[in-house]
């Protein structure tokens, strides 16, 4: 590097390192593209992604908040925010009592967004009919809006978990680690010594890595924040509200501000004390990003690319471990689920509030196990295990299971195991993801009761759903 490039380089590096001891905020990166000469003061760019985050958030919403007879409606609804429309009201977040939002409109935050064409375009194995990302999510949608509230008990699913879960893997998860992490910052894609884009006043691999970090759903100064807060400001809890409000004025801003997505996740994961995946996940964008800074808007050399491609797998790496500490959590759930209806069948007790619990931790858990296939990663025999243990949907109370999608688009269902091997498979479901995905924090985890329900069930037996 010349010497005056490490003059500013080093100058910049001392402006983050202040920065981030002041508030470890991922924000205030210079704007470094040679011969710019407008207004900016920053480079840093991801609202497109905060668009998105809402739009995800706003579906879900209504994903849940069919009559059973406004189908036509609510679908032309819910396809707006997932394919894209013209000013559409953030139906959440949204502005609460002790929780004031500054934006009430997407196009306030980003015009002309959608999650529809950012969905992964691979087929999703683990659920039937051979779709792609966004096939799944778009037939997830169109049933959503034939029920009420977005439950179908007959074949159980719970839409706005499966849709809200599956979108921020096939969306999310896919264009951070095999897009924007992954391809995009190899050193003549995007180079770091052009504009990204004609007219952009950021460079190439600036911008790349904010639309990573913007995927992530973290707020900028995510660093500040224990796991708790940073988990209660996606809950919009008034208790955390001077802390989500960073800047002061009273509002919070959905760009910045606010947890979304695999973040709350993250946070949700650390809040029990063994894991630190958001303060990881932060730390490596905010060094991977004052590293392309420090570069002053020259291409980075290929020692700066390794450590760039460094920081990038740890990400990666761990926001893998998320979602899987996520799949882990909720097949601790439907574990816990399906015994109490066993027992509840066997007893010959009521199930009518049973049941939509199952349901929709199943929903959460089947989400994001099929997240954990949209990353560009081959998980192998892994990937084949949790497909065959989770099913294309729960055992229901008749030992039956949906199997298929027929011609129509109508679910088939055949007969499969008892709700008591179902819970046995939520354990081996756990186990796997333990092993496999190296887990730390376990929450809610049931394998303590692995080894006694495999004897009673005979242990040995296979009791995969093939």
């Amino acid at each position: 590097m010349k010497l005056k490039h490490l003059i500013v380089a080093t100058a910049v590096a001392s402006l983050g390192s202040v920065s981030a001891a002041s508030g470890d905020h991922y924000a205030d990166f210079p704007v470094t593209l040679n011969g710019y000469d407008g207004d900016a003061t920053t480079s840093v760019a991801y609202t497109g992604q905060m668009a998105r985050h809402v739009l995800h958030n706003s579906l879900k919403k209504l994903a849940g908040s069919g009559t059973g007879d406004n189908a036509d409606e609510l679908l032309e609804q819910m396809l707006a925010y997932f394919e894209g429309g013209d000013s559409l009201d953030i139906i959440d977040p949204a502005s609460k009592s002790g929780f004031a939002i500054k934006q009430s409109e997407v196009d306030a935050i980003s015009t002309g967004k959608n999650l529809s064409g950012k969905a992964y375009g691979g087929y999703v194995t683990g659920w039937p009919g051979q779709m792609t990302g966004a096939e799944v999510l778009r037939f997830m949608i169109e049933k959503a809006a034939e029920t009420e509230g977005g439950y179908d008990p007959v074949n159980g699913y719970n839409y706005a978990q499966l849709i809200s879960k599956f979108a921020m893997g096939a969306v999310f998860y896919n264009q951070a680690v095999d897009n924007y992490l992954d391809e995009r910052i190899e050193g003549d894609v995007k180079p770091n010594d052009k504009p990204y884009g004609e007219g952009d006043h950021y460079t190439g691999k600036e911008h790349v890595w904010d639309e990573g970090f913007g995927y992530f759903g973290a707020p900028a100064h995510a660093l500040s924040l224990d796991a708790a807060t940073a988990y209660s400001i996606a809950k919009q809890d008034p208790d955390v509200f001077d802390e989500a409000d960073y800047n002061g004025d009273g509002v919070v801003d959905l760009v910045t501000e606010m947890t979304y997505a695999h973040a709350y996740y993250a946070a949700n994961a650390d809040k029990g004390g063994q894991s630190n995946y958001l303060n990881t996940i932060m730390q490596a964008f905010i060094d991977g990003r004052q590293l392309i800074a420090d570069a002053d808007g020259e291409k980075l050399s290929d020692d700066e690319l390794d450590q760039l491609q460094g920081y990038a797998d740890t990400i990666k790496s761990n926001w893998e471990r998320v979602i899987a500490e996520a799949a882990f959590k909720y097949a601790g759930s439907v574990y816990s689920d399906a015994m109490a209806l066993h027992e509840a069948v066997e007893e010959g007790d009521s199930v009518v509030d049973l049941m939509p619990t199952y349901v929709k931790h199943w929903g959460e858990l089947k989400g994001f196990a099929l997240s954990l296939q949209t990353g560009g990663k081959d998980l192998g025999s892994v990937g084949v295990q949790l497909d065959r243990l989770i099913g294309f949907g729960p055992v229901l109370l008749g030992s039956t299971q949906v199997t298929g999608i027929d011609g129509d688009g109508d679910y088939i269902q055949s007969e499969s195991i008892t709700l008591k091997e179902y819970a046995l498979n939520m354990l081996e479901v756990q186990k796997l993801l333990s092993q496999n995905f190296h887990l730390v924090a376990r929450s809610n985890d049931r394998l303590g009761n692995l080894e006694s329900l495999s004897e009673q069930l005979e242990s040995g037996a296979n009791v995969e759903n093939d």
